[in-house]
């Protein structure tokens, strides 16, 4: 069972390597997920992000309790399906600042500059609006304006303008600032994810195969050099060129400690024999937390009602004919990015617009109408860690982001989360809104905000950070992304970013694949 490249991990930056260095017939590549097809009618269905964070399509995982917010464990999504995050996330296409990449690039982060990654978001574009020096045509990956909007996402720009926030048509674009409409990765009104982009044509070639449902146990290190991987089914699978790990940021320190890869005097405590030595492996994550604001309707101006079986079958009647209505709707295609800080570098909150209450899990469902505005503070200071539980491959990891160790991060939080109802209470929305149900007017002062934020906050599933991309000795991988110490493994998924970009990360994890899978090629003459 011999291959030229084995990628470990088929999700946003692993199809995109399965599909680039297949593009040579002479390569044999083969790709391993541990997670099932993506067969399912919600893995297709635009609204069917309403059932992701719920339990389809994931490995069901808790964080640690949090020291920092009462001891909360919050559900932490991961995507355990044929296209990872790209399969269940809300579609939204958000690349981040440009000043992010330039201060990868400041971090010795040669080649990672914003001038140097945009060519590969543009690569993997066919977006449907726009065709500039932001963005491409003809690339596999749907980008799309939203199919099925709706007026109150209208009124919550005039709200947004009140307070001097002003309207942007393409926040992927020459600035980032503003409210509106994100860019979908969908194409004709269906889920464009990484697996459907890349992989649609990619599974009929003869020298890539997928296979699914394949769990991989750990890496094999033999006198330094990576060469291969065993699955858990007791299979040894060799590669003759390199192994590819993009099993996300939790997935890939995991699997390589789960290997004996990592800080040694953690894996002796999991009762791990230690491979190799590298105390950063599982260190350094980095995540968004969200805290939302939800308000009961003035009539049915979102899509709730579509909940109840009857105008469930409506919606779905419509979307066949129509390709527009609620099964459209990613639920959250509307939003923004702003100040709490007013001299930041660049926007540091980001909101969604949920265009309904209860779209995701922990999140409460209103009796009557509701709409739902989350916010999010993007460059948090707080650093976590992955960690194992055992040496149990079965066992969950230990998931700690660390939410709030720096207070910082809690004070810009509550801010956003202030400047988010206040946006909710412009007149522009009055006739769409009866009240404000959550926080609610009984919180006012900062301690009511952070019990309030104990019971409700979430992630916004973005984790990063684990696998640090640098040029010091501590880095985990260096700016190729090999693995810094072993020969024949590179790293290739949001767990390289050295901080968390500041938006939404499916995006950047497709330029990471399409970044790696270039560097790749270019070392390897394919």
């Amino acid at each position: 069972m011999a291959y030229d490249f084995i990628i470990v991990g088929g999700g946003s930056a692993g199809c995109v390597l399965a599909a680039r260095l297949s593009e040579n017939p002479e390569v044999k590549v083969l790709l391993l997920e541990a997670g099932g097809a993506d067969r399912h009618p919600f893995y297709t269905l635009p609204a069917g992000f309403a059932k992701m964070t719920k339990g389809i399509g994931s490995w069901g995982w808790h964080t640690v309790p949090q020291r920092h917010m009462n001891d909360m464990s919050i559900r932490f999504t991961q995507a355990k399906v044929i296209g990872g995050g790209s399969t269940i996330n809300a579609q939204i296409y958000t690349r981040g600042n440009r000043f992010d990449y330039d201060e990868w690039r400041q971090m010795s982060c040669t080649g990672w500059g914003y001038d140097d990654v945009l060519p590969f978001f543009r690569k993997a574009e066919d977006n449907d609006t726009y065709d500039n020096d932001y963005h491409g045509k003809g690339g596999p990956l749907g980008v799309s304006k939203p199919s099925a909007p709706l007026p109150i996402c209208e009124a919550y720009f005039r709200a947004a303008g009140e307070l001097g926030i002003p309207f942007n048509a393409d926040m992927t674009g020459e600035k980032q600032d503003g409210v509106g409409y994100y860019q979908l990765t969908q194409k004709h009104a269906r889920r464009s994810s990484a697996s459907k982009a890349y992989l649609g044509q990619a599974r009929h070639r003869e020298n890539l195969t997928i296979r699914t449902g394949v769990e991989t146990r750990r890496i094999r290190i033999e006198n330094g050099r990576a060469t291969g991987v065993e699955t858990a089914a007791g299979e040894v699978l060799t590669a003759g060129r390199e192994v590819l790990l993009s099993s996300g940021a939790i997935g890939s320190p995991r699997l390589l400690m789960l290997s004996g890869i990592g800080p040694a005097a953690h894996l002796r405590a999991a009762g791990i024999e230690t491979v190799f030595n590298h105390p950063d492996v599982g260190e350094n994550l980095q995540d968004h937390l969200d805290l939302f604001t939800i308000l009961e309707c003035a009539g049915d101006f979102t899509y709730d009602k579509y909940a109840r079986p009857f105008w469930s079958a409506v919606a779905g009647l419509q979307y066949l004919l129509t390709r527009k209505g609620p099964v459209a709707s990613s639920l959250f295609e509307t939003g923004g990015f702003w100040y709490a800080e007013q001299d930041a570098r660049s926007p540091d909150i980001q909101f969604h617009l949920g265009l309904g209450s209860g779209i995701e899990a922990g999140v409460e469902k209103m009796v009557n109408p509701g709409v739902t505005l989350n916010s999010a503070y993007l460059r948090p200071r707080s650093r976590g860690s992955v960690r194992l539980k055992s040496a149990n491959s079965a066992d969950a990891p230990l998931i700690d982001p660390n939410y709030w160790a720096d207070p910082h991060d809690r004070d810009m939080s509550i801010r956003g989360l202030k400047l988010a109802q206040e946006i909710m209470h412009q007149d522009a929305l009055k006739p769409f809104i009866k009240r404000e149900m959550l926080p609610g007017p009984a919180v006012k002062t900062d301690d009511d905000y952070f019990a309030y934020a104990c019971q409700h906050a979430k992630t916004d599933h973005h984790p990063a950070g684990t696998c640090r991309m640098g040029a010091d000795e501590r880095a985990v991988v260096d700016p190729e992304l090999k693995f810094n110490g072993i020969n024949g493994l590179r790293v290739v998924d949001a767990s390289i970013m050295p901080t968390l970009i500041s938006s939404n990360t499916n995006a950047a994890a497709i330029m990471i694949g399409e970044k790696a899978a270039d560097m790749i090629a270019r070392e390897h003459g394919l």
